[in-house]
């Protein structure tokens, strides 16, 4: 006779499998790429055939988790079907994470589970590497767009925050300095896609777009905070750099299986070195120049 933490354990195994189901399913039925729609339809059938071993045993139906279906289906419309899958798979309880008497009792009580946690940890995870996301053929793009944006414009805009000290006159100057720098990443990245023989267009939009968002972003603090608020401005512009690269990075820490600490200290160690670089000369040419505007 299974304890009663076992038997909870196995109604929420069976409940998260058929969930897991319903969002390969619903993520599947919105993907156009036949290769990418059938391997979602193939994990799938595997989540069916999991909770199928948790139902024989259980004896009970369930019902999936609506609100994690709908969450999940948002997540992959919102930031791509493999952010979102392997943000879902990593909610699921590993035979590593279970106490050592509860595991003994479910290999004693299920001997079909060892079988589906050796499909989550293998099987399924392979199948995933099989699936093939535009978005993430072209990160290298992005990453170059949002990179140089945070490095060039938080730079920029700290220069200019001392030298000009008027919200009215950085987010000016930042706006003109942020669409050129746009158009000429833009059209850097097409010209040297297409001297490569690759594919041009894509990349370089991906690269200018991500480009156009981050200068927005950044601007946006000078433009919202009164003109004499420079300083704020400033250090709220910083705090946008912080986020900016913490959430980018979380997600490619996700979606590719990185390191999400290596890649944001790196970045952001980048971008705030140059910002306050760039700050000190600010100060440093306008007292030069004897400016005073």
């Amino acid at each position: 006779m299974a304890s009663q933490a076992l038997q909870r354990m196995l109604f929420r195994f069976q409940q998260t499998e058929l969930t897991e189901r319903e969002i390969y399913r619903r993520i599947a039925n919105r993907i156009k790429d036949a290769h990418n729609r059938e391997t979602l339809l193939q994990i799938a059938d595997e989540e069916q055939r999991h909770y199928g071993v948790w139902a024989d045993y259980t004896k009970k139906e369930v019902r999936p988790v609506r609100r994690m279906v709908a969450w999940y289906a948002f997540l992959a419309r919102v930031f791509g079907f493999t952010f979102a899958i392997k943000r879902m798979e990593a909610r699921f309880t590993d035979m590593d994470n279970i106490p050592d008497a509860l595991r003994e009792e479910l290999l004693r009580e299920v001997p079909g589970a060892a079988g589906v946690f050796e499909d989550e940890e293998r099987h399924e995870h392979e199948l995933i590497s099989m699936l093939e996301e535009e978005r993430l053929r072209y990160v290298g793009s992005m990453v170059l767009g949002l990179n140089d944006a945070l490095v060039e414009i938080s730079g920029s805009l700290a220069g200019f925050a001392f030298a000009m000290q008027d919200n009215g006159l950085i987010s000016l100057a930042g706006l003109i300095t942020g669409v050129a720098a746009t158009l000429s990443m833009t059209s850097s990245e097409f010209l040297s896609a297409r001297s490569e023989g690759k594919e041009a267009v894509k990349p370089a939009l991906y690269t200018g777009i991500a480009y156009l968002i981050t200068v927005t972003l950044l601007i946006l603090p000078y433009l919202l905070l009164p003109r004499t608020s420079y300083l704020e401005a400033l250090c709220v512009m910083l705090g946008v750099v912080i986020i900016i690269i913490a959430s980018f990075n979380y997600y490619i820490a996700v979606a590719k299986d990185l390191s999400f600490k290596k890649r944001f200290l790196e970045m952001a160690g980048i971008s705030l070195g140059v910002a306050a670089l760039s700050f000190l000369i600010g100060i440093l040419v306008k007292q030069a120049l004897g400016i005073d505007l």
